[in-house]
């Protein structure tokens, strides 16, 4: 999927090729986004399964 393994910002678990994340980003203001798995690596913020499991049952 990318050239380095994206990690989870809350675990700093490495994220593999065909796991299900969850992307933290903001909204492009700009159309026509080509490149979006280079937008993500850049402006995203991934957070594993598991992580997101735990934070959303904790609240």
């Amino acid at each position: 999927m990318f050239r380095e393994e994206p990690n989870c910002s809350t675990c700093g678990r490495a994220i593999k090729g065909d796991e299900l994340v969850y992307v933290k980003l903001r909204y492009p203001k700009r159309r026509g986004m080509t490149e979006i798995k280079a937008y993500l690596k850049n402006e995203g913020r991934f957070i594993c399964e598991e992580c997101f499991q735990n934070k959303n049952s904790k609240s």
